[in-house]
């Protein structure tokens, strides 16, 4: 009955950073289609809008290593939900700033 909770623990952060990988995708696909993603009239603040997503994964994997030091967790699996947090984050913060006025 352990080794089954134990494979649990293990796949979890992988189920979680899917779910979100899959809901991000389909939003941007939604988005995609009905042709309303974001567009800004300058290329410095088109180029900030688009590197939104991989910023937020970035900082995530930052925030995953920085807390595995601290916590017991392993690395792995910090740094995995931390991308998929950050993902998350990522496009959050491209819908608020595609909203933006200039």
């Amino acid at each position: 009955m352990s080794s089954v909770i134990e494979i649990a623990l293990i796949l979890l952060p992988m189920i979680i950073v899917g779910v979100i990988g899959i809901f991000v995708v389909t939003k941007l696909k939604q988005k995609h289609d009905h042709g309303t993603l974001g567009k800004k009239k300058t290329k410095g603040a088109q180029d900030l809008l688009n590197s939104l997503i991989p910023l937020g994964m970035l900082l995530g994997c930052i925030i995953g290593m920085i807390s595995s030091s601290f916590f017991p967790i392993s690395l792995l699996s910090t740094l995995s939900l931390g991308a998929g947090i950050g993902l998350l984050g990522g496009y959050f913060a491209y819908e608020i700033y595609s909203k933006k006025e200039e």
